[in-house]
């Protein structure tokens, strides 16, 4: 049987242009109301764990208990009246998602003002919401400000062409942090915190659209949260983990292009490369900025080294401001909205090899990966920087591939052969790294004493060529020599 499901998108948006957003947005009657929710789990967090949440929310009088799960566009949603403040287990799934004789605590609340509309929008209904107030628990608080929109009926691409109408007239920002996640992140101390693309886990039996989408959803994810980050702060872990998040993507694009490449799929390849190479510089100036760090303990270290460091920290301040540019822009936000909407919506899922079983797929796919970073590696020590960086991006491919249908596969021979391919790929970007640092070391016009102590550390490293081939060539004859698990 179905589980009811809610169709929602949600963004975040700065308290002032809460109101410009109201004025963009269709005709309709508005509704003002408080909304008081307490947020239960155990206290081992087993709900948390299974990706799930349970409010009590009181307004008007009336208290309604909502448990919701999963991720994407639709969320099994279950919603049930109440007439206690604390919740009732039995109703719904709830009491399969909780060991025997669990209690039941409050963990963190959430206070809201809430101004709803329900408008007509291209032939579909969708209820407008605006959300301002604050989640606490304990001596803990972040403020809350938000905008939602849920289909009420009709069809999905309206909330992203709605959407996109709103995002033109203020700035909002597409984001998959419930407030349940946020209170969850509250209370571990980390309100705003990096976040790793979370591997997507597909069942037995899963179709290649499952899994293609549980690649996009967990990426998409991880590309909005580490933008809001970099908005911020400067945080070169959360421009890594944007980074990896847009590559793993951008991937899954080429993996699974027999089967998703329709008349989007071109465009939304070239956007995601437009936002990793915009964090291209600040990540390069990391990478040396912490070779700078290492060469201070050198015997004798390079000389102009502090010039060195402030010249470097300069040019990361210019180099993360256009990143925090890039992921506030206009084209960021529609990016975010677009892949998301192609992603949960697109005309490449009424495609019959959407629906086939994912793991004939996958065997095809990781077989052809492997196949092409065997070829391109022959005689690798011999190869030419470009061709060593092909190999990296063959190895790259290949893993972001076994990671997303490790799920289909034995657990323990996939994890071996990934571990194998993280190797190969540390030693190739070691090289990738050597080969980049002086380019973008010539762009930098520093100072001639500032110029040789960079000379001097990039020639120390290049002084290390030889054994990081050797150790590049070692991890790709262990992962040649390593039996496919997937066999």
């Amino acid at each position: 049987m179905p589980q009811p499901q809610e169709i929602e998108l949600k963004f975040q948006c700065a308290p002032e242009d809460l109101g410009r957003v109201l004025a963009a947005a269709p005709d309709g009657e508005d509704d003002t109301a408080e909304l008081i929710s307490v947020y239960f789990d155990t206290p081992g967090g087993d709900l948390r764990k299974a990706g799930a949440s349970l409010r009590v929310r009181e307004s008007r009088g009336r208290r309604v208990q909502t448990l919701k799960r999963g991720d994407g566009l639709a969320r099994e949603e279950h919603e049930s009246p109440i007439a206690g403040d604390a919740p009732d287990p039995t109703l719904g799934p709830l009491s399969e998602l909780l060991p025997k004789a669990a209690e039941l605590k409050p963990a963190f609340h959430v206070r809201i003002t809430r101004r709803q509309r329900l408008v007509r929008f291209a032939d579909a209904e969708i209820e407008l919401a605006l959300d301002q107030g604050e989640v606490r628990g304990g001596q803990r608080s972040s403020p809350i400000s938000e905008v939602e929109l849920e289909l009420k009926s009709g069809a999905p691409a309206a909330l992203f062409d709605l959407a996109r109408e709103l995002s033109h007239a203020a700035p909002i920002y597409l984001s998959f942090a419930s407030k349940a996640s946020r209170g969850q992140a509250l209370m571990s101390g980390e309100p705003l915190h990096v976040q790793k693309s979370a591997r997507p886990a597909p069942e037995q039996g899963a179709t290649v659209a499952a899994v293609f989408q549980g690649i996009g959803r967990s990426t998409l994810k991880a590309i909005a949260g580490n933008a809001e980050v970099l908005r911020e702060r400067a945080d070169p872990a959360a421009l890594h983990q944007l980074r990896v998040a847009a590559r793993t993507l951008r991937s899954a694009l080429s993996t699974f292009k027999v089967v998703v490449a329709d008349g989007e799929f071109k465009r939304i390849k070239g956007e995601l490369r437009w936002l990793a190479k915009a964090c291209d510089q600040a990540r390069n100036l990391d990478v040396f900025s912490e070779e700078a760090e290492g060469a201070a303990k050198l015997d004798p270290a390079p000389g102009a080294l502090a010039e060195l460091t402030t010249a470097l920290e300069a040019a990361r301040a210019h180099a993360y401001a256009d990143v925090a540019q890039t992921v506030g822009s206009t084209r960021f936000r529609d990016l975010l909205i677009e892949v998301t909407g192609w992603v949960d919506t697109g005309a490449w899922l009424e495609r019959p090899e959407a629906r086939k079983p994912a793991k004939p797929f996958a065997f095809h796919m990781l077989h052809k990966r492997r196949k092409k970073v065997v070829k391109d590696g022959q005689r690798l020590e011999a190869q030419s920087d470009d061709g060593r960086h092909q190999v990296r991006i063959d190895a790259k491919k290949l893993r972001y591939a076994a990671e997303g249908f490790q799920g289909l596969f034995p657990a323990k021979p996939a994890r071996r052969f990934i571990e194998k391919l993280k190797a190969l790929q540390d030693e190739l970007g070691a090289l990738n790294d050597l080969a980049t640092q002086e380019p973008m070391l010539v762009h930098l016009t520093l100072r001639p004493e500032a110029a040789f102590a960079a000379g001097e550390i990039v020639g120390r490293k290049a002084a290390d060529k030889p054994k990081l081939l050797a150790k590049a060539s070692k991890a790709l004859k262990r992962l040649e020599e390593s039996k496919p698990f997937w066999c």
